[in-house]
């Protein structure tokens, strides 16, 4: 990977971002695709990139990934100083016991741990149980409510204090990949159409989105606002290639094996067809997936905006969803990004896009 683009993708991922506390993610998103497109920012702080292009009748392209991750936040702090907190989006109870987190205040960012009860003083029959999230707890070494109070207030999000890992190979763990990876795409799309020395030949939107994890909520609004003929949803997807994901349920998907073409309600037939030819033409090695239902990407949000929106998704194979340590290939983000510029150039008549 381009080492631009790669020092990129780790200030995105290491930016706090659980949903509803996205700007700081937003920025490094605004600093970074700024270079190539023009750039504003909605009243949701969705952010919103843009490169016109030449021609007439041009349709209008809305590609999308979102910013926001899951996250944790401060809901009482204890007499003692302890500090009890709430989930941001979908966060497994099994996995945060122990982990080191970071609160992050108007002026600092504060460590903290998840505690337990020691193993030992544990009776038998609660050794395998799962604590519910209400009944965790995070230390930051304080020892009263006062003095956390002058470090932390309530409201305050929370993150796990993990980032970007290389792993062997082009393979990389980290917080937040769902899902900047996705967004990481959008912003190399902009770069590659902006870097190719021509307009492209539709008016084209890269759309860093806000709180998907709670409702597709930037999804809906952005896409009113764009109002795309063609909207592409950069998402990631569930890698089979561990030993306890089921392949029957969930497709044979593996990292490093491409990008990810679903296709079911959400997806328009036409754009299928253009990412699965264009694929064959430009020797991109794509998986296929076959979702029959709708998908919990913004491509629901997007396909249902105003009188609907022809819509497509591109997905990265990606290991331990919402978990600190989720895995990507870095092939794959470069191969979406490549497949998605060259199909581009296949979005020419408007009249296609109308199932037949």
């Amino acid at each position: 990977m381009r080492a631009e683009s790669f020092e990129f993708l780790k200030k995105l991922v290491a930016a706090p971002s659980p949903s509803g506390h996205e700007q700081p993610a937003q920025r490094v998103f605004r600093e970074y695709v700024g270079q190539f497109a023009q750039i504003s920012t909605d009243i949701l702080g969705n952010v919103i990139s843009f490169i016109p292009g030449q021609g007439e009748n041009r349709l209008k392209v809305m590609l999308v990934g979102h910013c926001d991750e899951i996250g944790f936040q401060i809901k009482y702090i204890d007499d003692n100083g302890f500090i009890w907190f709430g989930a941001v989006g979908g966060v497994d109870p099994h996995i945060t016991i122990g982990q080191r987190v970071i609160i992050h205040t108007a002026g600092q960012a504060v460590t903290g741990v998840i505690g337990r009860k020691p193993i030992h003083l544990l009776e038998a029959k609660d050794r395998d149980s799962v604590i519910k999230l209400d009944n965790q707890y995070i230390d930051i070494g304080v020892t009263s409510k006062k003095e956390a109070e002058e470090l932390v207030r309530l409201g305050d999000p929370i993150t796990f204090a993990a980032e970007l890992t290389p792993l062997q190979g082009d393979r990389v763990a980290s917080r937040g990949l769902d899902d900047k990876a996705g967004c990481f795409v959008v912003a190399e799309v902009m770069r590659l159409v902006a870097e190719s020395g021509r307009k492209p030949d539709v008016d084209l939107y890269g759309v860093s989105s806000v709180q998907e994890e709670v409702g597709l909520r930037g999804g809906k609004t952005s896409s009113y606002s764009v109002d795309p003929d063609v909207g592409i949803c950069v998402e990631v997807y569930f890698s089979s290639d561990q030993p306890d994901v089921d392949k029957k349920l969930n497709g044979e998907i593996s990292l490093g094996k491409g990008p990810v073409i679903p296709r079911g309600l959400n997806i328009n037939p036409f754009l299928f067809n253009l990412l699965t030819t264009t694929a064959g033409m430009e020797e991109i090695p794509i998986q296929l997936i076959s979702i029959p239902r709708a998908t919990g990407t913004d491509a629901n949000a997007m396909q249902v905006s105003r009188s609907g929106v022809a819509t497509a998704l591109v997905t990265l194979p990606l290991r331990y969803m919402h978990s600190p340590v989720e895995v990507v290939a870095l092939s794959d983000l470069e191969q979406a990004a490549r497949l998605i510029v060259a199909a581009l150039e296949g979005l020419t008549d408007r009249e296609a896009l109308i199932p037949q």
